[in-house]
């Protein structure tokens, strides 16, 4: 498990002895998941994103996102309950690992103490919720497998299907890998405006002939964004850049610098790094590749099917959205 996703577990339930009068968010059959609960998911559930609760301004963002957060919640009561009527056990041994894991995930048993403090847990009742999240994700796997057992494989008919329509996507084109520096002259400048920035692209143009590493006299010299990086543009296919600037890349021969090239923004030097030549998938990879990209789709189709079936067969009440 990820850290994230360990530190997690100590915001998906909340001892009994602190939710006795807590304000209801949804019941699952019954089972109450409290406000509570839902603020401290919802800050982790957005953290994961990347996100902050504070970041939100959007009103029917943040209560798309509450709800999804909420959603989750749901999913967890209800693999859980699940995994209670199958009567899923975990042994002491492996709830034991698991929480050794955490422990030594959060930087050590007094860390690991101290958050346990601030979340309302003991390790007694935190290894109760380990043992609760397992046996949730067993019970979740085998749902899954049985789901994707029912749906079986892509079938070739399938396969070659979506391979004929998307062919073209599947092969690479020709790129190029160059570095550039740019000397800024607006359109319309004077001829003597421009005929000073092109002298001194062929000054500096001299000097890296003589030796001088393109990447640092572009550090030092470009009036691009990309001077920082050295000029470094990246790989980029035919289409990309403006006209005149990809003309002259696609032109060079590896290692070579263009003489000054003029664009709307102003004038060029370019230097190849490196050429990708255009390259077309076989039918046999082709086909591989489409069959492993719709065996996932089936898994994916399968978890969401699994939990859209426990939702249906389960009575939930969304106290939350009212």
């Amino acid at each position: 498990m990820k850290l994230n996703t360990l530190l997690v577990l100590l915001t998906l339930w909340v001892p009994a002895a602190f939710s006795g009068n807590e304000p209801i968010a949804a019941k699952v059959n019954g089972k109450e998941i409290t406000q509570m609960r839902l603020e401290r998911y919802f800050a982790e559930y957005l953290e994961d994103q990347g996100r902050a609760v504070a970041s939100i301004r959007n009103p029917t963002a943040y209560k798309k996102l509450r709800k999804a957060a909420l959603d989750a919640l749901i999913d967890k009561e209800l693999l859980w309950q699940e995994a209670q009527k199958r009567g899923v056990q975990i042994s002491d041994a492996t709830v034991q690992s698991q929480v050794d894991q955490t422990r030594q995930a959060m930087g050590g048993a007094q860390v690991f103490a101290r958050r346990l403090e601030d979340a309302g847990f003991d390790e007694a009742s935190y290894s109760d919720y380990t043992r609760r999240e397992l046996a949730a994700q067993q019970v979740y796997a085998e749902l899954n497998q049985a789901q994707i057992s029912k749906t079986g494989v892509p079938d070739e008919k399938e396969v070659r299907a979506f391979f004929e329509e998307h062919r073209g996507e599947m092969n690479q084109p020709e790129q190029v890998q160059v570095r550039h520096i740019l000397i800024k002259v607006p359109q319309g400048a004077e001829a003597s405006t421009e005929a000073a920035a092109r002298l001194r692209l062929e000054i500096i143009r001299k000097k890296i002939g003589q030796g001088a590493d393109f990447a640092s006299v572009a550090r030092e010299s470009s009036e691009d964004v990309s001077a920082s990086q050295g000029g470094e543009l990246g790989y980029f296919p035919r289409g990309r850049m403006m006209p005149e600037f990809e003309a002259a890349a696609f032109a060079l021969k590896l290692g070579a610098i263009s003489e000054p090239v003029r664009t709307a923004v102003g004038w060029h030097l370019i230097y190849l790094e490196n050429r990708m030549e255009a390259s077309d998938v076989t039918d046999e990879q082709g086909l591989e590749m489409v069959r492993a990209y719709l065996a996932r789709q089936k898994q994916v189709q399968a978890r969401l099917q699994v939990l859209a079936q426990l939702r249906a067969g389960n009575r939930i009440e969304r106290i939350d959205d009212e």
